[in-house]
């Protein structure tokens, strides 16, 4: 979870600093789409150009021979400018490629206006260039702009002066006109501009926000452990996380299955308790809270308590509100429920047993005192009864000590040499105590197989792991398989110990080390959370897994639970001379 909120914070920075100034290059912007169509304009204006002087000429009018080769390169030009051209956005330098469009616009049009081809007045298309420096350039561009076609309208009238025209006056007065109001278009039009590009911009933002959010949101939902669904008022499921799927799935169901909604929820009779729910949130217009069975069948069930929450929007595929469901594993409510209980319970057996320890020591001494009295061996006997006692009693008082203190980290350096035999010894203890002869088989690599690890506290591990596995074996011959093998990776043992029981379920494998946490009532819960703290202050590891065995005196192979533990080598420790298979039953004592 943690790793996922990292995840979220770096979108909401990335969105964040994004925002204030966004790369319109990026996207399908409002300015590209203006700028292919003031090329096409120009296209326009181009070919409009040529066939006005086309028809003149077809009407008898004198040829202009210079005008037309300047109308024809003009809209060869604006062809090639809009085939192979790219849009360039507002920026604070000057790019070229506004000299092939704007400057040849501003020539042209000044050429055409200085030949004065018929009565035809030209000067109105000096608008077009002036719109594209203020639409797609900076101020600073289309006020140049609009001096420049200013100067080219003066000029023209300065030709009537040096002609004699008694129309001079007036052409100085429309010229100055004609400046006025293309300084005034190219101020507000590049106003509007600089105005929608920001408006764009902070839509972009806006957008990359909601994005980021949405992405977050799905992150979110995707790391809870608990389920959720968003269906509509039709029972279709648009939306669901992993935990749902997993709720929902069962053996015949793979998760790929239900990987891409939609998919309606009432397909399934085994979801169809969960489908009433949703659709009398619908019915009653309100969130509503149950609990449900999901049966899959062959005894496999699972109980989940369904909440469900109205959306007020309206949905666009069904024109009504969403529900959105979330689920929650009963089973997991009730162990965390116990687990919290145990765990108070837990606090306070650390107390008592603090208060015992004193008086199981005064015990202790005084039936060693007592044993150096006692003379007859009935006497004898129940002294070591009482001193056998107390060493149990004080066991289980270190064992719920070890659990107070939870203590981490590595223990002093402890080298147990020629661990395969002590292996072997232990197991052979565990199944006299237990008459598990024939249920009970060792495969042991023997070598000086020195590890890493107090003797007693291995004792430990072992003896848990295999009372942990006799509860859930079968208690068929060779239900139970113990094996201590060299690694993979140099200077590691492997202890694995095997039984053919049934699954543990998903929900109980995240709690399995976990302290006061059980699956079966008259458990504690300690085993393996002790297990796994011997194994931390030594420097190894414990882990859970399904793996296949063969079963020995019979043909076939069997699945089921393996507890395995990494034990680092000690010093001593060499590669294995030999590997050894056999029933326990027919076993020598080392």
């Amino acid at each position: 979870m943690q790793e996922a909120t990292s995840r979220f914070s770096a979108l909401l920075d990335s969105s964040a600093v994004a925002s204030p100034e966004l790369d319109l290059s990026d996207r399908e912007s409002g300015m590209p789409r203006l700028w292919r169509g003031f090329m096409a304009a120009r296209i326009l204006v181009a070919g409009v150009l040529l066939l006005l002087l086309l028809y003149l000429r077809v009407m008898g009018q004198p040829p202009q021979i210079a005008a037309l080769l300047i109308c024809i390169a003009y809209l060869v030009l604006t062809v090639w400018v809009r085939v192979l051209g790219r849009p360039t956005l507002p920026g604070a330098r000057f790019d070229p490629q506004w000299v092939i469009t704007i400057g040849v616009d501003v020539l042209v049009f000044g050429l055409l206006l200085y030949m004065q081809v018929g009565s035809i007045n030209f000067a109105p298309l000096f608008a077009l260039p002036v719109l594209l420096a203020a639409v797609l350039g900076p101020l600073l561009l289309a006020l140049g702009t609009a001096a420049t076609v200013t100067v080219v309208v003066l000029l023209d009238a300065l030709q009537y002066t040096f002609a004699g025209s008694t129309d001079a006056a007036g052409r100085y007065v429309q010229a100055s006109i004609t400046g006025i109001g293309l300084f005034v278009v190219a101020y507000l039009a590049n106003q509007l501009a600089t105005r929608l590009v920001r408006q764009e911009r902070v839509a972009l933002g806006s957008e990359m926000a909601a994005r980021a959010q949405i992405q977050v949101n799905q992150l979110v939902i995707d790391n809870l452990n608990d389920g959720v669904m968003v269906i509509d008022a039709n029972g279709v499921v648009h939306a669901a996380n992993p935990s749902a799927r997993e709720m929902l799935g069962d053996a015949a169901i793979s998760n790929a299955q239900l990987a891409k909604p939609p998919f309606v929820l009432a397909s399934r009779p085994a979801w169809q308790s969960v489908a009433d729910v949703a659709v009398h949130s619908f019915l009653e217009q309100q969130g509503l809270e149950r609990d449900v069975v999901i049966s899959h069948g062959q005894g496999a069930s699972i109980r989940l308590r369904v909440k469900t929450s109205l959306s007020s929007v309206p949905h666009t595929s069904s024109q009504g509100s969403l529900c959105v469901m979330f689920m929650e594993d009963l089973r997991e409510m009730e162990a965390r429920v116990r687990t919290e209980k145990l765990a108070a319970m837990g606090r306070m057996s650390a107390a008592v047993a603090h208060e015992i320890r004193n008086p199981l020591s005064a015990i202790s001494q005084a039936n060693e005192l007592l044993a150096e009295e006692m003379q007859s061996p009935q006497q004898k006997k129940l002294v070591r009864m009482v001193a056998q006692n107390v060493q149990r009693l004080n066991r289980v008082v270190e064992d719920v000590l070890d659990v107070s203190r939870a203590q981490g980290g590595t223990q002093s350096a402890s080298t147990l040499h020629d661990a395969s035999r002590f292996i072997k010894g232990v197991c052979d203890d565990w199944q006299e105590q237990n008459k598990a002869r024939n249920i009970l088989v060792t495969g042991i690599e023997y070598a000086q197989s020195a590890i890493e690890f107090e003797a007693d506290h291995l004792r430990r591990v072992l003896v848990n792991l295999l009372d942990n596995a006799l509860r859930h074996a079968t208690q068929q011959a060779a239900s139970i398989q113990v094996s201590f093998s060299a690694g993979e990776h140099f200077g590691v043992w492997v202890l694995s110990v095997w039984s053919d029981g049934t699954p543990i379920e998903q929900g109980v494998q995240r709690h399995l080390f976990e302290p006061f946490f059980s699956s079966q009532s008259r458990s504690s819960g300690l085993g393996l959370y002790i297990c796994r703290e011997l194994c931390m202050r030594h420097g190894a590891t414990i882990a859970y897994q399904r793996s296949m065995r063969e079963i020995f005196g019979q043909l076939g192979r069997r699945e089921g639970n393996d507890f395995v533990v990494q034990l680092r080598a000690g010093l001593e420790s060499t590669q294995p001379m030999g590997f050894m298979t056999s029933q326990s039953s027919s076993m020598s004592r080392f």
